[in-house]
C-alpha cells in the first residue's frame, strides 16, 4: 500500500512534461510535505520503474545532476534530448526550465 503523500509524489512526477524539471523539493512541497524533499529522492529511486516515472526530470535545488556517473551522465542525456539546456558549470536554468 502507498502513502498518500508517495501517491501525491508519484502524480506530480508523472506530470513533469518533456523539457521541464522539477527539484526534489519543490515535488516534496506540491506533495504536502515541504522538508521531505530527502524522502521524495528515496521514493524515486526505489519506485520510478516500478510506475514508470520521468526520473531524469527531477534534479536538486542547484538545477544539478545528484546522480554519480554513470546514471547522471545517463540522466543528463536523457534531459538534453528533451531539449533541457546545461551551462558550462552543469547547471540547468531553474528560472527556463523549471516545471
Amino acid at each position: 500500500m502507498i502513502s498518500d503523500f508517495a501517491k501525491r509524489v508519484t502524480e506530480i512526477i508523472a506530470s513533469i512534461p518533456a523539457g521541464k524539471v522539477a527539484t526534489y523539493g519543490q515535488i516534496a512541497i506540491l506533495a504536502g510535505n515541504p522538508r521531505a524533499g530527502r524522502q521524495v529522492a528515496r521514493f524515486l529511486h526505489s519506485m520510478s520503474k516500478k510506475y514508470d516515472l520521468p526520473w531524469q526530470r527531477v534534479v536538486n535545488a542547484r538545477g544539478s545532476i545528484s546522480l554519480p556517473a554513470p546514471f547522471g551522465d545517463h540522466q543528463r542525456a536523457l534531459l538534453e534530448e528533451e531539449g533541457v539546456v546545461f551551462d558550462l558549470k552543469g547547471r540547468i536554468d531553474l528560472k527556463r526550465f523549471q516545471f
